[in-house]
Parts: structure tokens; C-alpha cells; sequence
């Protein structure tokens, strides 16, 4: 499946659940849901919300709950699967968070819903307050995808030519907060020493229907005002793997072919005495100043 194809428009998704198996997996809370939602959705709060450790044992525990759950939510390999949030900036990044944990775990049919239920709404299209209930599958065992990142592999990087790209919002940056849960949910604040800052939220642009993804070029140029070139290697990380899901599909659809994540970003790092951080103001980096040159 080509990325450039991961995001789907709100006619295409109904397009599409018109003509071949489709599993729609609506990633808010259960209350948003049951007020209105895509017809034939299952609610999976747990996209969003589930907090992993890059341990060995988190990794298999991440691995087992989504397997059953999707596999619950009707995934077998054959369904298109197809997650959404409210609005694309209003949720941070949860329904990327699916697509990025479907492409770690191999999954070959992944999309999400760029514009999220808001845009389906501008659309016309209809909603329903019925719940689903879909029939269970059995989740195929797949390679995993090389896109998931260790504590110890970030650790080996620091210092290193790897791109360490911090994504979440300024005060998180700049240190004020640790988390947007509230400024001290985890015990400490501060960010990745080395890392380069591009918010989250840079990767999308107003439409009539509200926030969709920037195009690919548009995209370059969010990285490039970083000095993130697509032949880079990026290391992404946020809170907890949702706002850097957003950007780790916005860097695939715009051509970027080394991007990983560090999925249990600063909710873990934060969290191990040892690790190093830097704190405070980051020091702006000395300008380069054309030199004029003198008229003859």
C-alpha cells in the first residue's frame, strides 16, 4: 500500500465501505461516541489512551492487547482498517496512533480519516447513534515493522547524526510542563538533550471542513524551517505516541523513508532518574549573516 494512499476523504471512506470489507474504529471516548458516530464504527478508546513501556515485556504486552482488541473490533487482514478522531487537532493524534500501531504490527490495510468525524459531518454524510457489534476475528500474526524504537535505542543515538524530533507542545519544550495531562503527571520536565522542536500541530492547515493533513512539500517545508532534510534519519517522539503518530504520517506521506518512533516517549523517559534531559530555554543556534558585498 503506497502511504500517499493512507489518508482517505470522507467520500472515499464511504466509497469504500460501499465495496469491500471495512472495519471503521472511532478512537474517542465512549460518551462521544455514543452521541453520534460513523455508521458501523466500533469505539476503541484504548488506541489512544493505553500507555506502553519499550521493555521487552511492554512491547509483547502493546503487542497481545491491540492483537485482541483488533481482532475483537473484526480485523482478520482481509478489512481495510480505517480509524478516526473529532477533528484532527483536537485529539492529539489518536487515530494516527492506530495507523502507526497497525504498521508496526504488520498490518497490510491501514488508513485514517483525514479531517476526522468533523469533516464526515461537513460532508453530509450520515451518523448513527447505534452501536456496532462486530464480528469477532482472529488478528493475523505478522512480522512487526522496524518502526518501533527502544529506550535504548534513543539512548545510543544522543549525540549521534540521528534526528531527534520532539513534537509535543511548547510548554512541554520549553519545560513548563511535563505532560497535557498537567504540568507534573510525570515526575520530571524537560526534553531529549540535542533534540530539534517542530509542534504537532505545524503539519496541518485549515480546510472548509476543518484541519487535514499539508501536502508532502508543504510538509518538506514545516522540516526544513528545523534543518530536517527526507533523507534523514528521525527519531520521533511526544508524551505517550499519539502526536507523534501524527507526524510519523506525515513525514511517510511526504517521502521520508527513515522515520521511526520512540513509542513510549517521555511518559518513559521522564521517568528514569539516570537518563539524561535538558531543561530550560533552548539556546538559539548562532545565525549564519550573509556577508554584503562591497559595491566597486
Amino acid at each position: 500500500m503506497s502511504i500517499e494512499a493512507t489518508l482517505i476523504a470522507p467520500p472515499q471512506l464511504a466509497a469504500l465501505q460501499a465495496a469491500e470489507p471495512v472495519v471503521v474504529i472511532d478512537t474517542r471516548d465512549a460518551d462521544t461516541f455514543a452521541a453520534g458516530h460513523i455508521p458501523g464504527a466500533v469505539n476503541l478508546r484504548e488506541v489512544f489512551t493505553f500507555l506502553a513501556t519499550s521493555t521487552p515485556e511492554g512491547l509483547k504486552e502493546l503487542k497481545a492487547t491491540f492483537a485482541d482488541a483488533l481482532g475483537k473490533a473484526g480485523l482478520s487482514g482481509v478489512e481495510t482498517a480505517v480509524f478516526y478522531e473529532d477533528a484532527m487537532n483536537s485529539g492529539y493524534g489518536q487515530s494516527c496512533r492506530g495507523y502507526y500501531l497497525l504498521t508496526w504490527l504488520g498490518y497490510p490495510k491501514v488508513k485514517v480519516l483525514n479531517g476526522g468525524f468533523s469533516a464526515w459531518k461537513a460532508a453530509g454524510l450520515p451518523v448513527s447513534t447505534e452501536a456496532a457489534t462486530p464480528t469477532p476475528a482472529t488478528f493475523p500474526s505478522l512480522p512487526t515493522a522496524d518502526v518501533m524504537l527502544t529506550q535504548a535505542d534513543v539512548k545510543a543515538a544522543l549525540g549521534t547524526g540521528t534526528v531527534l524530533l520532539d513534537v509535543r507542545d511548547v510548554d512541554e519544550w520549553i519545560g513548563e510542563s511535563s505532560s497535557p495531562y498537567g504540568k507534573d503527571f510525570a515526575p520530571r520536565k524537560g526534553r531529549l538533550p540535542g533534540a530539534k522542536w517542530i509542534e504537532w500541530y505545524r503539519f496541518m492547515k485549515p480546510s472548509p471542513t476543518g484541519p487535514v493533513f499539508k501536502t508532502p512539500d508543504e510538509v518538506k517545508a514545516e522540516c526544513a524551517t528545523a534543518g530536517i532534510a527526507p533523507d534523514d534519519t528521525v527519531y520521533l517522539y511526544c508524551f505517550k505516541g499519539a502526536r507523534a503518530s501524527n507526524t510519523f504520517l506525515a513525514l511517510k506521506q511526504a517521502g521520508f523513508a527513515d522515520v521511526r518512533m520512540y513509542f513510549g516517549s517521555w511518559n518513559e523517559w521522564s521517568r528514569d532518574p539516570s537518563l539524561p534531559i535538558e531543561t530550560g530555554l533552548p539556546m538559539a543556534a548562532p545565525a549564519n549573516k550573509p556577508q554584503l558585498a562591497m559595491a566597486a
